[in-house]
């Protein structure tokens, strides 16, 4: 009878659940910056669901501009409206096709010539899988800035495995991709050239100068939301390889940290190889929400060209280059 009325009371009263240890409150300032990035996420969906209404709507209105113009003309002029707007898509189409060639013949060049820069995913153990996607995201935006350049650098992705190995194989035509693509470590891939290896973080005291042919550069590929400070240079220390940092605090004042994404890096180093500008480099890539203090050097407009495109980093899935098969 005690036996059953124990029972009853447990039915009853419940026990609290067990404390789950790996969850810890948000500081203000975390829970602070966290409810930023939801406005920005939410207000960038907001801006691509518009985008994509507006699309939609203006390809409507040139469909029925299109049928009003045929049915207000002559069968001969009809005809003639038809056969015209066939050689321009003809002409749109082949224009595309030499593109696309010239750019997949720079970007096979780039691995004999190109100046060799490796993004690190070796840390997607220490993500979420928004995360990993977010970094994806940069990746592929990261192939098709390079695709685009006159000078493209050599891209190797190394650490292609796992989680970030299935997430980048959602990516279209990335099986196609002109770049190097290794499961392993760049430690383990690239160990007979160890001593050419140079990892960029912010937090090392070498100042990057200029770009060396025979250096390989490597890129951290962390979103990490601040919570990884310093696991780079500190990677890099227990490696034996050489660290540097990009100049930024020799050309402007970051209103904050100086971290940077990966694709912002990627970008800021090509922009050098094309400039042997730093300070170009840097105002034509860093965010103007990142540097406040810019506009006196009157380079905010060159901003705004440059980063207009990014506000919807899905139109550069049509700008991936594609061996062809």
């Amino acid at each position: 009878m005690e036996a059953v009325e124990n029972d009853q009371s447990a039915l009853e009263n419940p026990p609290d659940p067990a404390p789950t240890p790996l969850q810890q409150p948000l500081s203000k300032s975390a829970q602070k910056k966290l409810l930023k990035q939801q406005r920005f996420e939410a207000k960038k969906a907001e801006k691509k669901a518009l985008t994509k209404q507006q699309k939609r709507q203006d390809l409507e209105r040139r469909r029925k501009e299109w049928e009003e113009t045929l049915a207000s003309v002559t069968e001969e002029e009809r005809s003639k409206l038809i056969e015209s707007r066939r050689s321009l898509r003809k002409e749109r189409m082949e224009k595309r096709s030499e593109e696309r060639g010239r750019k997949i013949e720079r970007l096979t060049g780039a691995r004999d010539w190109g100046q060799k820069i490796v993004i690190d995913l070796d840390f997607a153990h220490l993500m979420t899988p928004t995360e990993i996607h977010s970094l994806v995201q940069q990746i592929m935006y990261c192939y098709a800035v390079n695709g685009r350049c006159s000078s493209p650098c050599h891209l190797w992705l190394t650490g292609c495995e796992g989680e970030m190995g299935s997430q980048l194989q959602r990516l279209p035509g990335f099986d196609k991709w002109i770049i190097e693509k290794e499961d392993r470590s760049y430690i383990e891939a690239l160990e007979d050239q160890k001593e050419s290896l140079v990892y960029l973080t912010a937090d090392a005291e070498t100042v990057l100068e200029e770009l060396d042919p025979k250096k390989i550069y490597i890129v951290g590929g962390l979103v990490d939301r601040n919570r990884w400070k310093g696991i780079t240079m500190k990677k890099a220390k227990e490696q034996g390889i050489q660290t540097a940092k990009l100049p930024i605090g020799s050309y402007l004042k970051m209103s904050s940290s100086q971290v940077l994404t990966v694709n912002q890096v990627i970008e800021i180093l090509l922009k050098f190889m094309e400039t042997k500008d730093w300070k170009v480099s840097f105002f034509q890539v860093i965010p103007q929400r990142k540097r406040p203090e810019a506009d006196s050097e009157g380079y905010q407009k060159v901003e705004g060209e440059e980063k207009e495109e990014k506000d919807d980093q899905l139109d550069s899935k049509k700008k991936c280059i594609e061996v062809p098969s």
